[in-house]
């Protein structure tokens, strides 16, 4: 085999390598998922949102239903206000709950809605009254010392 057929064989296996790298990098970025054509958009407000981001998912009985398209705060109930873009296959009951949830012990963080079974369904630019923030594992530590150390003091 001679050197310019070698150095070909090379550059496509190079070719090969970097496309899978872009293409590991988009799926876990979730860029690649935006197949979401026909959406509509709803908002939940949150005491605490943790560590939700833009583009996370937005769940219901496991399947990804939408994605959240913008996170700010409402600086006149000091809470966060999440956008959700909805795939429109897909309708919920106006007493629809939405929680954030963490996927495994220390994953990413997803609004999950329990459906509820009201007859009229939200439409797009609805906001989602039942609600349930984040748990923050610090805050439950803490927590969890602070009892610790004031049972210690009442038994003395």
């Amino acid at each position: 085999m001679n050197r310019t057929v070698l150095d070909l064989w090379v550059g496509i296996f190079v070719a090969i390598g970097i496309a899978a790298v872009m293409f590991l990098a988009l799926k876990v970025g979730n860029l690649s998922s935006a197949h979401l054509s026909n959406t509509y958009v709803l908002q939940a407000k949150f005491d605490n949102i943790g560590g939700l981001k833009v583009r996370g998912p937005v769940k219901s009985a496991g399947v990804v239903v939408g994605r959240i398209s913008d996170i700010t705060f409402d600086p006149a109930t000091y809470e966060a206000v999440v956008t959700m873009n909805v795939d429109g296959r897909y309708q919920f009951p106006k007493d629809t709950f939405a929680a954030i949830y963490t996927a495994g012990l220390l994953g990413e963080q997803f609004i999950g809605f329990e459906v509820g079974g009201e007859e009229k369904m939200l439409k797009s630019g609805d906001v989602i009254k039942k609600t349930q923030s984040a748990v923050v594992l610090e805050k439950l530590i803490s927590q969890f010392l602070f009892n610790k150390a004031a049972d210690g003091q009442d038994t003395k």
